[in-house]
């Protein structure tokens, strides 16, 4: 777990073991570690302002398919695979589509990108690239949109990226490179963050 989203880092594992051997309250440790990052993919992925329902659902959803788990997978994908169901859920029965303005609020809502303490010059510069970003992503397709967010938006590394969308992991080369040059087209400022593996 990264330490500098503030989570403790907990042993998956054992806590797992601990609520399947009926001991469900020790299930608010992985609720605890791993809240702030289902946030922002279910804000990420266009909840807007049902990303916390949508987080708290899913939640609910991983901890009754717990008997179902399979030992030794990591926790963090498998949760956020059904973030993404719970969102895409949520997406299309919603009275109206959600807006740019409304996803982004979300999205800054539940993680802040800019510390405080930054420089305010800098500080506009980088609100201004990430509207940007976010602007650019609105025109990908859902599954371009998909595999950006988990890859960079949420640091996630290829071998996570392919369990949560199901996708083989040269699905998710193939498909992130032509994401990458889409928004390297609307953006030509744009550079990927982390992960310059997908170019070879």
């Amino acid at each position: 777990m990264n330490t500098r989203e503030g989570v403790r880092i907990v042993d998956e594992a054992a806590v797992i073991a601990r609520v399947r051997a009926g001991e469900p309250e020790a299930y608010a440790e992985l609720v605890r570690a791993h809240t702030g990052m289902a946030l922002r993919a279910a804000a990420a992925l266009g909840a807007g302002a049902d990303a916390e329902d949508v987080v708290q659902q899913a939640f609910v959803k991983a901890y009754c398919s717990l008997s179902r788990f399979k030992d030794g997978s990591a926790f963090k994908p498998w949760l956020l695979s059904i973030v993404a169901n719970e969102t895409r859920n949520t997406v299309r029965t919603a009275a109206r589509q959600r807006t740019l303005a409304g996803r982004e609020a979300a999205f800054v809502a539940a993680e802040p990108l800019i510390p405080e303490s930054a420089d305010p010059a800098v500080a506009t510069l980088e609100s201004e690239r990430r509207d940007a970003l976010l602007a650019a992503m609105e025109q990908l397709s859902e599954e371009h949109r998909l595999v950006v967010t988990y890859r960079y938006l949420l640091e996630m590394d290829e071998a996570e990226t392919a369990q949560i969308l199901d996708w083989p992991r040269g699905t998710v080369k193939s498909r992130l490179n032509r994401a990458l040059r889409k928004l390297g087209r609307l953006l030509p400022d744009f550079r990927p963050g982390k992960g310059g593996e997908e170019h070879e």
